[in-house]
C-alpha cells in the first residue's frame, strides 16, 4: 500500500516543495524516515504513532517506510509531522490518495494529536500564492499565513478534524484574503522628554531622514542609549509591503508571538556584547536569521561598542554597504535581508571620563588607544555621521523648555522620504544613504563654489574617499529636510560638522 503527500519546507527564506511518500508492506512492526532527516524529523515517528491512537484511529503493525523527496535536501522541524500522519492513513485505506493529492499539508503535531503552531509559515504561504491547490495548516497559522493574499488556506485545530474533512463528514471554508490590520504604534518615549542635545537631536533626525549609520561617542550618562531609543519614534509607519518582509523573518526565527498577526512596528535590536559571530549574522546547519536580519527595515543600536569581539563587528561592513547577507555552506548558499539603521555608542575610554567636564580620566594613553584600537577604521568609516556627546549642563537639566516632540520630526522625516522616493523610483535604492559614487554624480550636481567648499576639506580634515562622498550624501539628506533642490554650501558645510570627529581626537 502506497501514498503521497504534497508538503513544503523552508532553506532560508526559500522554499521547495516536498513529496511524504509512504509505503505500508507486510513484516515486522516498524517505522523508518529517509531522506536526509535530522533529528526533529526523526522524532515524528513517536508524534505521529500517539497522535494518530489518540485520534480514535488504529496504527498498522506492519513495516512502515517513509521517503521524504527529494532525497539530498536536508529536512528539518517538526513541519512534516502532519503530512506523515495524513501519509500513513492514507496508505493504510483510512483516506482516499487522489483526495489527500489534492493539498498540501505543514504542520507539528502534539501526543494528543492537536495542531501546534510552525516556523516560517508566511514563506511557505507566499510560494503557494498562484497554486490552484489549497493549503492545510495550524490554526495558529492564519494570519501569519493570509498575509499572502490570494493564497487558499484551509486552518484546523488537530487531526481528527482534518480527516473527518478529508472524508467529507464536515466543510470548512477556504479563506484567501482575510482582512489583516496594523496595531497601533504605541511608544512609552519621546524626543521631548529629552533635555538639551539639540546638536544631536538634528543629527538623529537626518540618520533617520537619510538612512545614515551614526554613531556618537560620550562619557556614560550623557544621553547616547536614552536618544537611539527614541529613534524609532521618528521614522514614518510601516508599509504593507515592509511588515510583510519583517514577519517573513520573524516567522522563520520562530519568534514571531502567538498573538501576533504582522509585525506592525520596525524593529529595534539591541543585541549583548558578548554576542558571537553567528548571533549577529545568522548561522546553524540550517542558517537562520541574525541579529542584522531581524532589524531588517528597522534599527540596529549597538550600546559599548568596543566591547564587542572585533571579528564580530568585522562581519558588518559587507551587509551595511549591500543590505543583505549571504551566509554559506557546504551544499547551500542562503541569502538573508538585512537592511537596517545602524546606530552606535561608546566611551571615550576604559573609564569612560576621558575628555569629561566634571571627572577626570584615570586612563593612560596607551590604555585609551588601545581601548579605540577595537574599532578598525573601515568600519569606522562605514558610519556616516560621527558625533561627540557632550555632557548636558546643569541649566538644560533643570530648564522648563520641551524640545520637538517625535511627532513634530517625523513629519518632516515623513516628507524626506517621500522627496527621496520620488528621486530615486527608477533606481533600487531609496534613500541617499545608499548612494552609489555614480548615483551621487548623477542626482548632486555640485556647483563650483560647493566643489571648493569640499576641496578645502579634504586637504584640512584628511578626509578619505568614502568619507567625501558621505558629506555629499548627508548634504543632499539636509537639502530634503529642508525642501531644496539644490545642495549648497551651507548643507555642506552642517554635513562636514558630522564627519569631523575621529577616533584619534584629543588623544
Amino acid at each position: 500500500m502506497y501514498a503521497k503527500v504534497k508538503s513544503l519546507t523552508n532553506v532560508g527564506l526559500k522554499v521547495y516543495e516536498v513529496i511524504v511518500e509512504v509505503d505500508i508492506s507486510v513484516g515486522l512492526p516498524s517505522f523508518t524516515i529517509v531522506g536526509l532527516p535530522d533529528t526533529s524529523v526523526q522524532e515524528a515517528k513517536e508524534r505521529v504513532r500517539a497522535a494518530i491512537k489518540n485520534s480514535g484511529f488504529d496504527f498498522p503493525a506492519r513495516r512502515i517506510t517513509v521517503n521524504l523527496a527529494p532525497g539530498e535536501l536536508k529536512k528539518e522541524g517538526t513541519i512534516f509531522d502532519l503530512p506523515i500522519a495524513i501519509g500513513i492513513l492514507a496508505a493504510s485505506g483510512e483516506l482516499n490518495p487522489e483526495i489527500v493529492n489534492n493539498y498540501y499539508f505543514a504542520g507539528e503535531l502534539s501526543l494528543e494529536g492537536d495542531l501546534r503552531k510552525i516556523k516560517g509559515g508566511l514563506s511557505l504561504s507566499l510560494f503557494l500564492k498562484n497554486s490552484d491547490l489549497s493549503f492545510i495548516i495550524p490554526e495558529k497559522n492564519l494570519y501569519e499565513c493570509s498575509l499572502s493574499k490570494e493564497t487558499k488556506l484551509i486552518p484546523f485545530k488537530n487531526l481528527r478534524e482534518i480527516i473527518s474533512f478529508l472524508r467529507g463528514e464536515i466543510k470548512k471554508e477556504v479563506i484567501s484574503n482575510l482582512d489583516i490590520k496594523f496595531n497601533e504604534e504605541q511608544f512609552d518615549v519621546d524626543f521631548s522628554d529629552v533635555k538639551g542635545h539639540s546638536f544631536l537631536k538634528r543629527a538623529m533626525e537626518i540618520s533617520a531622514s537619510g538612512k545614515h549609520h551614526i554613531i556618537m561617542v560620550g562619557s556614560p550618562g550623557s544621553g547616547k542609549t536614552m536618544l537611539a531609543k527614541r529613534m524609532l519614534t521618528i521614522m514614518p509607519k510601516l508599509s504593507f509591503e515592509e511588515a510583510v518582509e519583517i514577519t517573513e523573518i520573524y516567522s522563520i526565527a520562530g519568534i514571531l508571538k502567538d498573538d501576533e498577526e504582522i509585525a506592525a512596528l520596525r524593529p529595534f535590536r539591541s543585541p549583548h556584547h558578548t554576542i558571537s559571530y553567528a548571533g549577529l549574522v545568522g548561522g546553524g546547519t540550517n542558517p537562520k536569521p541574525g541579529e542584522i536580519s531581524l532589524a531588517h527595515k528597522g534599527v540596529l543600536f549597538l550600546d559599548e561598542l568596543p566591547e564587542f569581539r572585533r571579528d564580530v563587528l568585522e562581519v558588518l561592513r559587507q551587509p551595511i554597504e549591500d543590505g543583505f547577507v549571504t551566509i554559506s555552506r557546504v551544499k547551500m548558499s542562503l541569502v538573508y535581508p538585512s537592511d537596517f539603521l545602524l546606530i552606535s555608542a561608546m566611551n571615550p575610554c576604559p573609564c569612560g571620563y576621558f575628555g569629561d567636564s566634571e571627572k577626570n580620566c584615570t586612563c593612560s594613553v596607551y590604555e585609551i588607544k588601545k581601548y579605540r584600537s577595537k574599532i578598525s577604521g573601515p568600519l569606522w568609516d562605514r558610519f556616516d555621521i560621527k558625533l561627540k556627546v557632550p555632557r548636558i549642563s546643569e541649566s538644560e537639566l533643570f530648564g522648563q523648555n520641551e524640545g520637538e516632540s517625535s511627532k513634530v520630526i517625523r513629519e518632516r522625516v515623513k516628507r524626506a522620504w517621500e522627496i527621496q522616493s520620488d528621486r530615486y523610483r527608477d533606481e533600487n535604492i531609496k534613500f541617499n544613504g545608499k548612494l552609489t559614487p555614480m548615483l551621487i554624480k548623477k542626482y548632486i550636481p555640485l556647483s563650483n563654489e560647493a566643489e571648493n567648499t569640499l576641496r578645502n576639506a579634504l586637504k584640512s580634515l584628511n578626509l578619505t574617499v568614502r568619507s567625501f562622498h558621505k558629506i555629499i550624501k548627508i548634504a543632499r539628506t539636509i537639502a530634503d529636510l529642508e525642501g531644496v533642490e539644490k545642495v549648497n554650501t551651507s548643507h555642506l558645510l552642517e554635513a562636514i560638522s558630522y564627519q569631523r570627529y575621529s577616533l584619534t581626537d584629543e588623544i
